[in-house]
């Protein structure tokens, strides 16, 4: 896989403002408050920088947490995960495997058959409608 590179003021120039400082500077959307958050239709959620597949609405199910939540990625490779104690507490960040956008974070309280919980900001991705 080829990484997407750019530089900051490309990134500033291709994102609104929310989007730049949640996706490229670790940031978080308020909860509940994502466009993705009670989508129920069926597709593919793409990273909003570079359209790279991250989840599909086959994994998704409501955590009650306030953001999309997933039980597991498209794949192994379409995410990197990343050690965060940036608030004082350990936990695990979630990346966009081809360009580094910070999506948000994974956590081990997700339902079966992964355990696992993907807690995404919607800001952070683009959906694409099997429709479509």
């Amino acid at each position: 896989m080829t990484k997407t590179t750019k530089t900051k003021e490309q990134w500033k120039k291709q994102l609104d403002e929310e989007t730049y400082r949640v996706a490229r500077e670790q940031g978080t959307e308020a909860p509940f408050s994502g466009a993705y958050y009670e989508n129920k239709e069926t597709g593919t959620y793409n990273c909003i920088c570079c359209n790279a597949p991250l989840f599909t609405s086959h994994e998704k199910y409501d955590s009650g947490s306030g953001w999309p939540s997933f039980w597991q990625p498209v794949s192994d490779s379409s995410i990197t995960e990343i050690r965060d104690v940036s608030l004082g507490i350990e936990r695990v960040e979630v990346r966009c495997a081809e360009c580094d956008a910070h999506l948000g974070h994974v956590f081990e309280d997700g339902p079966r058959p992964t355990g696992l919980r993907y807690c995404i900001n919607s800001v952070c991705m683009d959906f694409k409608s099997e429709k479509e």
